[in-house]
């Protein structure tokens, strides 16, 4: 029992520091900016979710907060940095609480129509938000820390985004009627999550960063800004949860 409750232990917290790192890292080194609509995102997002429905809610909620933080200090964003600790922390605790556990529907009809629900909704809300406020010029840095000019300056044009949509309809669709009936569960634990963090910052924005730090934001401008880097957060973090599940079932409860 000691032993093995040891080697749990240590698992337990070698993960914890490598999704940490992670966490920190991609936070930094990938970051989108779009001149025209001053909208931008990274995706740590991302981490935060595959983090949190692989490994659980102590992993996710220590990775998300730790390393987000230490990624606002590195990259010059220290005010960010308490509320980012919370706020990222309560974000991956409550996915990997949720992903962990799932409602029981009557029948798996229930089930597949819930997770075409979900998927429907974040398709929608992918292409409304991405084509508002992620289309035109768009400059993509690569480093740690970021460089000051864009490694690679593109065009997104707004069709994009309608595909994108329509392409995470279809997978989490096809997910759950082919494959999993309860995939939709997992997109819904990643907007409960999304939503803790686009309230978390809107709240700090908006009622503390002014008094505490004289930084003036316009907190409400902001909101669709984080609903899209929580969109595209899940977008990527779903599929790539369900590969790996499938290639590797030891990570699998």
């Amino acid at each position: 029992m000691t032993l093995r409750a040891s080697g749990s232990t240590a698992v337990q917290l070698a993960l914890i520091a490598v999704s940490t790192s992670l966490v920190c890292a991609v936070t930094m080194v990938f970051s989108i900016y779009v001149p025209d609509t001053r909208g931008f995102f990274n995706i740590g997002e991302t981490v935060i979710y595959t983090a949190a429905l692989l490994f659980g809610p102590i992993t996710s909620a220590f990775a998300g907060g730790v390393g987000s933080a230490f990624a606002d200090i590195l990259l010059g964003y220290w005010y960010y940095a308490p509320a980012t600790l919370v706020i990222k922390a309560l974000e991956g605790g409550f996915v990997g609480i949720l992903g962990r556990g799932r409602p029981r529907f009557q029948s798996e009809i229930s089930w597949k129509t819930f997770t075409f629900a979900m998927g429907l909704l974040i398709g929608i809300l992918l292409a409304v938000i991405g084509s508002i406020y992620y289309s035109g010029r768009v400059e993509l840095r690569l480093g740690i820390p970021p460089p000051e000019t864009p490694n690679v300056t593109f065009m997104v044009p707004t069709e994009v985004w309608y595909v994108l949509g329509a392409a995470v309809i279809i997978f989490i669709a096809l997910t759950g009627f082919v494959l999993e009936p309860e995939f939709g569960w997992l997109a819904f634990s990643t907007l409960v999550g999304g939503v803790i963090m686009v309230t978390g910052y809107f709240l700090y924005q908006n009622f503390l960063l002014l008094p505490l730090f004289n930084i003036p934001v316009i907190a409400i401008a902001e909101i669709p800004i984080n609903i899209g880097q929580m969109l595209i957060g899940a977008v990527v973090a779903l599929p790539a949860v369900r590969i790996l599940l499938r290639s590797i079932p030891q990570l699998k409860r």
